[in-house]
């Protein structure tokens, strides 16, 4: 049965994923990045997000489906293109964003919390539960913020070339967001980029709304990690768009 690897968002920890995790029916962890959750205070880069995801892979038997949202949908691409043959398949979650407006806002968003980290992971803290009220919310927050790590970031994917990342992986890919996600702006761009790519569109889903219903969540990435089972690829099938059911 393949595990899965999930990979948290930008200030967040590997704990957001404990809703998911615990409705699964196979192998699965969440892992805390550099700066985050466990390794808070240590520097990002992406190399060392990398070999953090690889190596829950390797604690997993080698080989994973790789999930992640916005960072971790990132760190996920970056980690799926150095290393291809950890990487059973990609679940990439609301990080199909890129160029100057993008790059702009991500800046923004971090010089901020950068100014005053103990305000904005209160921000956040509050915003997280309010968005997310109940055990949802509660698990985004039970790591600890790390929001002084966000600058870090921000340059470690900026600096990334996500499409040039996709092209280069040969396995299946999943671009997954809600379709009221503004992350999604470029998802057309990170589609064509993957040999072999999907887009699912979650209905009346947010950027961290799609967390808000974690047992279709976990059903989606049970039903990808079978379909990665039957799996026997091709030089380049048509890519496509589903919309799965949400309830």
């Amino acid at each position: 049965m393949l595990p899965i690897v999930f990979v948290h968002g930008i200030r967040l920890s590997a704990t957001m994923w404990g809703p998911v995790i615990s409705r699964l029916d196979r192998p699965a962890v969440a892992v805390d990045l550099p700066g985050h959750g466990t390794r808070s205070g240590e520097p990002f880069t992406m190399d060392a997000a990398t070999s953090a995801v690889a190596d829950a892979v390797d604690a997993l038997g080698g080989r994973a489906l790789v999930a992640g949202l916005s960072l971790g949908g990132y760190v996920g691409i970056a980690a799926a293109e150095r290393f291809p043959g950890r990487v059973a398949g990609l679940m990439a979650m609301g990080c199909t964003a890129h160029g100057p407006a993008a790059t702009g806002t991500y800046r923004f968003a971090a010089s901020l919390a950068a100014r005053n980290p103990s305000l904005a992971n209160r921000i956040s803290c509050y915003g997280l539960r309010r968005l997310l009220p109940g055990p949802v919310g509660e698990a985004m927050v039970a790591g600890g913020l790390s929001c002084e790590v966000m600058p870090q970031v921000v340059e470690a994917v900026t600096g990334h070339d996500q499409l040039a990342a996709l092209a280069a992986y040969p396995g299946r890919v999943w671009l997954v967001n809600g379709a009221r996600d503004p992350f999604r702006a470029n998802e057309r761009d990170f589609l064509r980029a993957c040999r072999n790519g999907r887009l699912i569109l979650i209905p009346r889903r947010g950027h961290l709304g799609v967390l808000a219903a974690p047992g279709p969540l976990a059903r989606l990435a049970g039903d990808l990690c079978d379909q990665l089972g039957s799996y026997v690829q091709t030089e380049r099938p048509e890519s496509a768009v589903a919309t799965p059911r949400t309830r």
